[in-house]
């Protein structure tokens, strides 16, 4: 009997169009601390590697810079705190599930596929918004950047969600939006689909990627080749 296929999605700007409200939380932080707020493009180049390096991306590096290291730690850490307080109220106001995400999950179920999350957002964040988004049921594990010692780009983030939900690291496929998800599944051996315009500072063409889409209509056509591949 063959190996049903696994695919493992990323969250923010591949199943959904989260910036509006990332923006909203870092955009509270930037006020509160006495920084600029920033615009949604900008903040989207931002995204992809947590709350953390969001902050700090966004501020360190050019502010503060008279600032000895251990201070800077600790506004840093204040700051990372009062955004995620502040997301995690206001996690799923204006995100909104891309075009035909849920259309394909229910292909997908209906091919007894199996299904996976792998984020760096925290894992209780992450669930917390697929189940206001209303699509927590179709997934059968949700790994966040702290469910393990390691998360993307380390390929073992990706390789240790598919082995726990029993599947084949041949037989799998990554969607995700930026070149975090696309180093973690080249370094798995996972085939790549990547959603255009995602998050990050890239262009798709610097991004390595088997496939490009623009949301979820039509991508049944590219996975069915791997059906039984």
């Amino acid at each position: 009997m063959s190996q049903k296929l696994t695919i493992i999605f990323d969250v923010d700007g591949t199943l959904a169009e989260t910036a509006p409200d990332l923006i909203n939380a870092h955009n509270h932080v930037m006020k509160k601390y006495g920084y600029p707020t920033k615009y949604p493009e900008d903040l989207k180049k931002l995204v992809g590697k947590g709350a953390s390096s969001l902050i700090g991306r966004s501020v360190w590096g050019n502010a503060q810079k008279n600032f000895k290291s251990i201070k800077n730690d600790h506004i840093k850490k204040e700051m990372v705190d009062e955004f995620l307080k502040f997301y995690s109220k206001n996690i799923c106001v204006e995100s909104q599930l891309l075009n035909g995400t849920e259309n394909f999950l229910k292909w997908c179920k209906n091919k007894k596929f199996a299904l996976g999350v792998c984020t760096n957002k925290q894992e209780h964040l992450a669930i917390k918004l697929l189940k206001q988004l209303k699509i927590n049921d179709y997934f059968e594990y949700v790994a966040g950047s702290n469910t393990f010692n390691y998360c993307k780009p380390d390929p073992r983030h990706l390789i240790s969600v598919i082995e726990i939900m029993q599947g084949d690291i041949n037989n799998s496929i990554m969607i995700g939006d930026s070149e975090t998800d696309a180093e973690t599944a080249r370094g798995a051996g996972v085939p790549f689909i990547l959603i255009d315009n995602g998050y990050t500072e890239k262009k798709s063409s610097e991004i390595h990627h088997d496939h490009l889409i623009k949301d979820f209509v039509g991508i049944e056509e590219i996975v069915v080749k791997y059906i039984n591949h």
